[in-house]
């Protein structure tokens, strides 16, 4: 007898649906056989799923039996088809009588019949609602992962008997009611407020914040350049729903999403430098998201930026211009989203003291040189502000804390300004200065003939890009927007110009 079960596997971030087809043929040599390009994973189920099926009380009996997985073309990997294969034996055995149609079915099972969680929940609700199916069945723990998507009716089972008994009609279960609720990550504890010092880099990182922009911050060692990255999560917006659904997406595959629940802050992202290119950019055999794509619509510092391998730095600049990464294996092409704020910090040289007002720098010219030369040209063209950061004066260490401002000040400025942005690019698909393109560059970001003629000679001097170009336009518009102005100023304009001349002074 052959019985379907409904299923759903991963292809990167993207739910696909799977069918679970299970042939019994009782006369023929006892042996067991899963078709349709299974992983090692999926082939070792054969074991759990036996001893489930007889510690929770059923009949097995040696057999021939086929697994079909559906569609055979594509690689099925995890653990979530255990409880389909479970079910597609026992309906084939005829223990089950009920109907198993309308419902998509997940979970890994224990030996003792246990259904325990599995990754990537919620892409695979988001599916199941597409598709229509009267409900999702899947593990308890996972039940407020997919009950966050409206539409869709949740059943949430502990062991393999409920799942019998429930399409027996011997049970009822009760729908997982629908949790909206959001979860913080967690970032590291601070307020501006404890930046003595740093106007000029405080002002930037609240350009960079009100726009979305890239931002470099270059200065001697002690001189406060991680504690300023570091808070830059303390004067972001939340992440709108649309936004919280595909970061937490990417959180569900991993199995990182905090209980459950959608996203409500921006993530920020520090890896090691000794980070790999598959750490950073994503990949492996079957490749999964990397830091960049964990930072999607958040923040990706990287500390000591001159300290990463440059092969890998060079990565980042294709994310960097399309806020996607494809990863290409010989079997498929995954494409994640990978939208971030690149927020990074480096010291000018090896020693760190190069151009420090008291103490002397002991580098070699060859060995800064090489220090530099790590992050390259193209690199540093695709970061907007690039801002040095001097070292902080005893009277601004000594200043009274009632005279800084707090973050929560900072963040509603933010906000404002990220507001009339909204506003401005409404239906267009973008939220953000630092996300338009050409067309949007040429229609908010025009000069006039002062504006044009000082914007000129700048170019003209440091041989600057037409990346460069653009992306000073983008900055003094954001600098407008942070005043309400509704067109670009000269002094908005000599303003974003200041924040590019630190990449003809370094490399």
């Amino acid at each position: 007898m052959i019985s379907r079960i409904d299923s759903a596997g991963l292809h990167g971030i993207e739910a696909y649906a799977i069918r679970v087809e299970v042939d019994i043929c009782n006369k023929a040599f006892p042996a067991w056989h899963t078709v349709g390009l299974a992983e090692s994973e999926v082939r070792e189920s054969k074991e759990r799923v036996v001893s489930a099926i007889k510690n929770s009380g059923y009949d097995y009996t040696q057999r021939r039996i086929t697994i079909n997985l559906a569609p055979a073309d594509i690689r099925k990997e995890g653990t979530g088809l255990d409880l389909p294969i479970a079910l597609g034996l026992l309906k084939s055995s005829e223990i089950i009588q009920g109907s198993l149609e309308s419902y998509l079915f997940i979970g890994e099972l224990s030996l003792n019949g246990e259904v325990r969680p599995v990754r990537g929940v919620l892409p695979i609700a988001i599916l199941a609602r597409e598709l229509k199916y009267k409900a999702i069945i899947l593990p308890s723990s996972n039940a407020g992962e997919a009950s966050v998507v409206e539409g869709l009716t949740v059943y949430a089972v502990t062991n393999l008997v409920d799942v019998v008994d429930f399409v027996e009609g011997r049970k009822q279960l009760e729908p997982v009611s629908i949790q909206n609720d959001t979860e913080e990550l967690s970032v590291s504890e601070g307020d501006f407020i404890d930046v003595a010092g740093q106007f000029a880099a405080k002002r930037a990182l609240e350009v960079s914040a009100s726009g979305g922009h890239n931002i470099l911050f270059v200065g001697s060692p002690g001189s406060g350049k991680t504690m300023l990255s570091s808070r830059i999560p303390t004067i972001l917006p939340e992440l709108s729903f649309e936004e919280s659904l595909e970061t937490s997406r990417i959180y569900s595959v991993m199995n990182l999403l905090p209980r459950g629940k959608l996203l409500k802050t921006r993530p920020f992202r520090a890896p090691h430098h000794s980070v790999s290119d598959a750490g950073l950019i994503g990949g492996g055999s079957s490749p999964k998201p990397g830091e960049v794509s964990l930072g999607h619509n958040g923040v990706l510092f990287l500390d000591e930026l001159p300290e990463f391998k440059k092969h890998v730095l060079e990565l980042l600049r294709q994310p960097l211009e399309s806020g996607i990464v494809t990863i290409s294996r010989a079997m498929s092409s995954l494409t994640y989203p990978a939208y971030f704020m690149l927020v990074a910090a480096m010291n000018p040289c090896p020693c760190g003291y190069l151009g420090h007002p008291r103490v002397a720098c002991r580098c070699a010219p060859a060995s800064i040189q090489k220090y530099r030369s790590k992050i390259s040209g193209p690199l540093l063209d695709r970061i907007d502000l690039q801002i040095e950061v001097p070292p902080v004066p005893f009277s601004d260490m000594a200043s009274k804390e009632a005279l800084r401002e707090t973050s929560a000040l900072i963040r509603a400025r933010v906000l404002k300004t990220r507001k009339r942005q909204a506003e401005r690019f409404y239906k267009t698909g973008i939220s953000v200065n630092a996300q338009m393109k050409p067309k949007h560059v040429r229609q908010y970001c025009r000069l006039d003939e002062s504006g044009k003629s000082i914007l000129k000679s700048i170019v003209d001097k440091f041989h600057l890009s037409a990346r460069a170009f653009d992306r000073i336009l983008k900055v003094a518009r954001t600098i407008a927007d942070m005043e309400a102005s509704p067109s670009i100023l000269t002094p908005h304009l000599l303003e974003a110009v200041q924040y590019r001349f630190l990449d003809r002074n370094i490399i």
